[in-house]
């Protein structure tokens, strides 16, 4: 795929994220202001996100929301999407919140902003820039996006008018689908895998639930986790299957798909016994994830069918 040149910006402004949990400094008016092409992104619906790079290109920023240096670019980023009409679309990921997805981009400060095109993530920048320096990086972005084919318009959140609203409402979830929704909204992961098991167990073919599932058990395996230390252990050991299995969560949360299908893949064919069924089971789990209309899905199951048989 072809990339831009990552630009290299003054880190003036940057706050290192070791500096979590202390006191915040007091809001600037107008910092919870998003605008028509932002979405704030959290462990429910990052990977939605990240799936829509395959259509047109996200920007994500991960910033702190009560930060001014954070509020400053995050306003920038917004300008400039209203000025692209939509040619992409602002995402933005409170690390103090969602550490999870912080951890995962690899940010070391905020604000830190990488791009993400066909779901392949893109760092930018970090720390603070002017206004035309930040138009000029979209830029190009935007044309690399085009090179890729990747050319769609971003998704609104601006209110439908009411002659346009569509006539029927949306479906309600099913129960025990609110009651995993509603158990990760509050945080409690455990709360979502039991629901979602309880909806399997009902109906092992609801896919919905596999998904939900899925994406719930790699949230929890990556709770806490040290992305640095997870790329060390399995650049140490690239024999040990607990360790590439890790790395992979880390690629496939952060959005390189490909390579996390791609690692286990490929170490499939080598071990035998419970290290083989721990890769498969990790493999149809991915599956589950991405869903049968993935793209990249069809080709990695056959790939996992040459490599077991």
């Amino acid at each position: 795929m072809s990339q831009p040149a990552q630009p290299q910006f003054s880190l003036r402004g940057a706050v290192d994220l070791s500096s979590l949990g202390k006191p915040a400094p007091a809001p600037v008016e107008g910092a919870a202001h998003g605008g028509k092409w932002v979405v704030d992104v959290t462990d429910t619906n990052f990977q939605p996100v990240v799936e829509g790079s395959a259509n047109y290109l996200v920007l994500l920023l991960v910033w702190l929301p009560s930060d001014p240096t954070c509020q400053q670019v995050a306003a920038h980023l917004s300008q400039i999407a209203d000025e692209k009409d939509g040619a992409f679309q602002l995402a933005r990921v409170d690390a103090e919140t969602s550490p999870n997805i912080a951890r995962a981009l690899q940010a070391q400060g905020v604000p830190y902003v990488v791009a993400v095109l066909g779901g392949q993530p893109v760092p930018l920048f970090q720390g603070t820039a002017e206004l035309d320096q930040i138009r000029d990086v979209v830029d190009q972005v935007l044309q690399a996006a085009a090179a890729n084919g990747v050319t769609g318009k971003a998704p609104s959140d601006e209110p439908v008018a009411e002659d346009e609203a569509p006539a029927v409402a949306d479906k309600p979830l099913p129960p025990l689908h609110q009651e995993a929704f509603d158990a990760l909204e509050s945080g409690d992961f455990a709360g979502a895998v039991a629901a979602y098991e309880k909806a399997l167990a009902q109906d092992p073919r609801d896919q919905d639930a596999a998904a939900g599932l899925a994406q719930t058990n790699l949230l929890l395996r990556l709770e806490g986790a040290d992305a640095a230390a997870i790329r060390r252990a399995a650049a140490d050991s690239p024999d040990d299957v607990d360790a590439q299995l890790a790395v992979a969560d880390l690629d496939l949360a952060g959005g390189k798909v490909q390579d996390a299908l791609d690692r286990l893949i490929q170490r499939i064919a080598t071990v035998f016994g419970d290290d083989r069924d721990k890769l498969r089971t990790r493999l149809i789990d991915y599956f589950a994830l991405l869903g049968a209309d993935d793209p990249r899905v069809a080709p990695a199951r056959r790939a996992l069918a040459a490599a077991l048989y």
